[in-house]
Protein backbone atom coordinates (compact mmCIF):
# COMPACT_ATOMS: atom_id res chain seq x y z
CA UNK A 1 0.00 0.00 0.00
CA UNK A 2 2.78 2.40 0.87
CA UNK A 3 4.60 1.75 -2.39
CA UNK A 4 1.43 2.04 -4.49
CA UNK A 5 0.30 5.29 -2.88
CA UNK A 6 3.79 6.75 -3.05
CA UNK A 7 3.81 6.15 -6.80
CA UNK A 8 0.11 6.86 -7.42
CA UNK A 9 -1.19 9.30 -4.77
CA UNK A 10 -4.38 9.89 -6.79
CA UNK A 11 -5.47 6.36 -5.82
CA UNK A 12 -5.83 7.29 -2.14
CA UNK A 13 -9.64 7.11 -2.21
CA UNK A 14 -10.02 4.88 -5.26
CA UNK A 15 -13.83 4.34 -5.01
CA UNK A 16 -15.15 1.10 -6.47
CA UNK A 17 -17.63 2.12 -9.17
CA UNK A 18 -18.42 -1.42 -10.30
CA UNK A 19 -22.02 -2.61 -10.25
CA UNK A 20 -21.62 -4.21 -6.82
CA UNK A 21 -18.94 -1.86 -5.50
CA UNK A 22 -21.28 0.80 -4.05
CA UNK A 23 -18.49 3.37 -4.50
CA UNK A 24 -16.69 2.06 -1.43
CA UNK A 25 -13.33 3.78 -0.97
CA UNK A 26 -10.04 2.17 0.04
CA UNK A 27 -10.79 2.99 3.68
CA UNK A 28 -14.28 1.47 3.48
CA UNK A 29 -12.80 -1.79 2.25
CA UNK A 30 -9.97 -1.85 4.79
CA UNK A 31 -12.31 -1.02 7.68
CA UNK A 32 -14.92 -3.59 6.69
CA UNK A 33 -12.22 -6.27 6.69
CA UNK A 34 -10.54 -5.13 9.92
CA UNK A 35 -7.19 -4.12 8.43
CA UNK A 36 -6.10 -1.68 11.15
CA UNK A 37 -2.62 -0.95 9.79
CA UNK A 38 -4.00 -0.01 6.36
CA UNK A 39 -6.72 2.15 7.95
CA UNK A 40 -4.07 4.03 9.90
CA UNK A 41 -1.96 4.53 6.77
CA UNK A 42 -4.89 5.85 4.72
CA UNK A 43 -5.99 8.27 7.45
CA UNK A 44 -2.41 9.43 7.94
CA UNK A 45 -2.18 10.19 4.22
CA UNK A 46 -5.31 12.36 4.41
CA UNK A 47 -8.09 10.00 3.33
CA UNK A 48 -10.56 11.56 5.77
CA UNK A 49 -9.39 15.18 5.60
CA UNK A 50 -12.30 17.62 5.61
CA UNK A 51 -15.10 15.08 5.81
CA UNK A 52 -15.37 11.28 6.00
CA UNK A 53 -15.60 9.48 2.68
CA UNK A 54 -19.12 8.23 1.92
CA UNK A 55 -20.20 5.43 -0.39
CA UNK A 56 -23.39 5.38 -2.46
CA UNK A 57 -25.47 4.63 0.65
CA UNK A 58 -23.75 7.50 2.51
CA UNK A 59 -22.07 5.02 4.82
CA UNK A 60 -18.77 5.84 6.47
CA UNK A 61 -15.89 3.44 7.01
CA UNK A 62 -16.73 3.58 10.72
CA UNK A 63 -20.25 2.27 10.06
CA UNK A 64 -18.88 -0.68 8.13
CA UNK A 65 -16.27 -1.49 10.77
CA UNK A 66 -18.99 -1.34 13.45
CA UNK A 67 -21.28 -3.63 11.47
CA UNK A 68 -18.47 -6.17 11.06
CA UNK A 69 -17.40 -5.96 14.72
CA UNK A 70 -13.79 -4.88 14.12
CA UNK A 71 -13.14 -3.44 17.57
CA UNK A 72 -9.66 -2.01 17.00
CA UNK A 73 -10.63 -0.26 13.78
CA UNK A 74 -13.76 1.16 15.41
CA UNK A 75 -11.70 2.48 18.32
CA UNK A 76 -9.17 4.09 15.98
CA UNK A 77 -11.75 5.77 13.73
CA UNK A 78 -14.08 6.84 16.55
CA UNK A 79 -11.27 8.36 18.60
CA UNK A 80 -9.91 10.19 15.57
CA UNK A 81 -13.27 11.62 14.47
CA UNK A 82 -15.98 11.35 17.15
CA UNK A 83 -18.44 13.38 15.04
CA UNK A 84 -18.54 10.51 12.54
CA UNK A 85 -20.22 8.37 15.19
CA UNK A 86 -23.44 10.36 14.79
CA UNK A 87 -23.40 10.47 10.99
CA UNK A 88 -26.39 8.73 9.42
CA UNK A 89 -26.65 6.95 6.08
CA UNK A 90 -29.52 7.13 3.59
CA UNK A 91 -31.59 4.87 5.88
CA UNK A 92 -30.87 7.07 8.89
CA UNK A 93 -28.64 4.49 10.57
CA UNK A 94 -25.49 5.43 12.44
CA UNK A 95 -22.51 3.35 13.58
CA UNK A 96 -24.11 2.58 16.96
CA UNK A 97 -27.18 1.16 15.24
CA UNK A 98 -24.97 -0.98 13.00
CA UNK A 99 -23.10 -2.36 16.00
CA UNK A 100 -26.35 -3.00 17.87
CA UNK A 101 -27.96 -4.71 14.89
CA UNK A 102 -25.08 -7.14 14.58
CA UNK A 103 -24.61 -7.79 18.30
CA UNK A 104 -21.14 -6.29 18.78
CA UNK A 105 -21.30 -5.19 22.40
CA UNK A 106 -17.70 -3.98 22.75
CA UNK A 107 -18.07 -1.91 19.58
CA UNK A 108 -21.22 -0.29 20.97
CA UNK A 109 -19.47 0.52 24.26
CA UNK A 110 -16.57 2.17 22.42
CA UNK A 111 -18.89 4.27 20.27
CA UNK A 112 -20.95 5.40 23.26
CA UNK A 113 -17.77 6.38 25.08
CA UNK A 114 -16.60 8.68 22.28
CA UNK A 115 -20.02 9.94 21.14
CA UNK A 116 -20.07 13.76 21.18
CA UNK A 117 -22.72 15.13 23.50
CA UNK A 118 -22.78 11.93 25.52
CA UNK A 119 -24.38 8.53 25.16
CA UNK A 120 -27.90 9.82 25.79
CA UNK A 121 -27.86 12.16 22.81
CA UNK A 122 -26.43 9.44 20.57
CA UNK A 123 -29.07 6.91 21.61
CA UNK A 124 -31.85 9.41 20.91
CA UNK A 125 -31.11 9.20 17.18
CA UNK A 126 -33.42 7.08 15.05
CA UNK A 127 -33.50 5.88 11.46
CA UNK A 128 -36.05 6.92 8.82
CA UNK A 129 -38.58 4.48 10.32
CA UNK A 130 -38.05 5.77 13.85
CA UNK A 131 -36.05 2.75 14.98
CA UNK A 132 -33.37 3.36 17.61
CA UNK A 133 -30.31 1.28 18.46
CA UNK A 134 -32.44 -0.46 21.09
CA UNK A 135 -34.96 -1.54 18.43
CA UNK A 136 -32.16 -3.11 16.40
CA UNK A 137 -30.63 -4.90 19.37
CA UNK A 138 -34.01 -6.25 20.48
CA UNK A 139 -35.13 -7.37 17.04
CA UNK A 140 -32.00 -9.48 16.71
CA UNK A 141 -31.94 -10.84 20.26
CA UNK A 142 -28.61 -9.24 21.18
CA UNK A 143 -28.88 -9.49 24.97
CA UNK A 144 -25.51 -8.01 25.93
CA UNK A 145 -26.13 -5.00 23.71
CA UNK A 146 -29.57 -4.54 25.26
CA UNK A 147 -27.99 -4.30 28.70
CA UNK A 148 -25.34 -1.85 27.49
CA UNK A 149 -27.86 0.41 25.76
CA UNK A 150 -30.25 0.54 28.72
CA UNK A 151 -27.40 1.20 31.15
CA UNK A 152 -26.32 4.07 28.89
CA UNK A 153 -29.79 5.65 29.00
CA UNK A 154 -31.68 4.23 26.02
CA UNK A 155 -35.42 4.94 26.19
CA UNK A 156 -37.19 1.56 26.33
CA UNK A 157 -40.58 3.20 25.76
CA UNK A 158 -39.55 4.92 22.53
CA UNK A 159 -41.75 3.89 19.60
CA UNK A 160 -41.01 3.96 15.89
CA UNK A 161 -43.25 5.39 13.17
CA UNK A 162 -45.29 2.16 13.24
CA UNK A 163 -45.92 2.66 16.96
CA UNK A 164 -43.78 -0.33 17.94
CA UNK A 165 -41.42 -0.29 20.92
CA UNK A 166 -38.14 -2.21 21.18
CA UNK A 167 -39.88 -4.76 23.41
CA UNK A 168 -42.49 -5.44 20.74
CA UNK A 169 -39.68 -6.24 18.31
CA UNK A 170 -38.03 -8.85 20.55
CA UNK A 171 -36.56 -11.61 18.40
CA UNK A 172 -37.35 -14.34 20.93
CA UNK A 173 -39.37 -14.85 24.08
CA UNK A 174 -36.07 -14.99 25.95
CA UNK A 175 -35.09 -11.57 24.60
CA UNK A 176 -38.49 -10.13 25.53
CA UNK A 177 -38.31 -11.47 29.10
CA UNK A 178 -34.71 -10.29 29.44
CA UNK A 179 -35.56 -6.81 28.16
CA UNK A 180 -38.54 -6.50 30.51
CA UNK A 181 -36.31 -7.51 33.41
CA UNK A 182 -33.68 -4.95 32.47
CA UNK A 183 -36.26 -2.18 32.12
CA UNK A 184 -37.73 -3.03 35.53
CA UNK A 185 -34.25 -2.98 37.06
CA UNK A 186 -33.45 0.41 35.50
CA UNK A 187 -36.71 1.86 36.80
CA UNK A 188 -36.04 0.44 40.26
CA UNK A 189 -32.61 2.07 40.37
CA UNK A 190 -34.05 5.38 39.21
CA UNK A 191 -36.59 5.24 42.03
CA UNK A 192 -33.88 4.49 44.59
CA UNK A 193 -31.83 7.46 43.35
CA UNK A 194 -34.85 9.77 43.47
CA UNK A 195 -35.56 8.74 47.03
CA UNK A 196 -31.91 9.21 47.97
CA UNK A 197 -31.79 12.65 46.34
CA UNK A 198 -35.16 13.76 47.76
CA UNK A 199 -35.66 16.36 50.51
CA UNK A 200 -34.18 15.31 53.82
CA UNK A 201 -36.38 15.36 56.88
CA UNK A 202 -34.93 17.52 59.64
CA UNK A 203 -35.91 18.02 63.26
CA UNK A 204 -39.17 19.92 63.78
CA UNK A 205 -39.07 23.46 65.13
CA UNK A 206 -42.00 24.70 67.21
CA UNK A 207 -42.69 28.37 66.74
CA UNK A 208 -44.21 30.06 69.77
CA UNK A 209 -45.85 33.42 69.21
CA UNK A 210 -45.20 36.09 71.81
CA UNK A 211 -48.22 37.00 73.90
CA UNK A 212 -49.40 40.48 73.01
CA UNK A 213 -50.03 41.24 76.70
CA UNK A 214 -46.41 40.55 77.65
CA UNK A 215 -44.14 43.54 77.77
CA UNK A 216 -40.56 43.56 76.63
Amino acid sequence: MKRILRSHPHLLHNPDHSVTGDANSSLHLAASLGHLAICKLLVELGHEDGTPALNDAHQTALMQAAAAGHTEVVHFLAEGDPVAILRQDVRGRNAIMEGSLNGHDTVVQILLTFAPGGAGAALAQSDVDGNTALHFASSNGNLLVLRTLLAAGADAGRKNVWNWSAEAYSATVQAEVYLKGLVAEVERRKMVRREADGPKKGGGVRIVEQDADLED
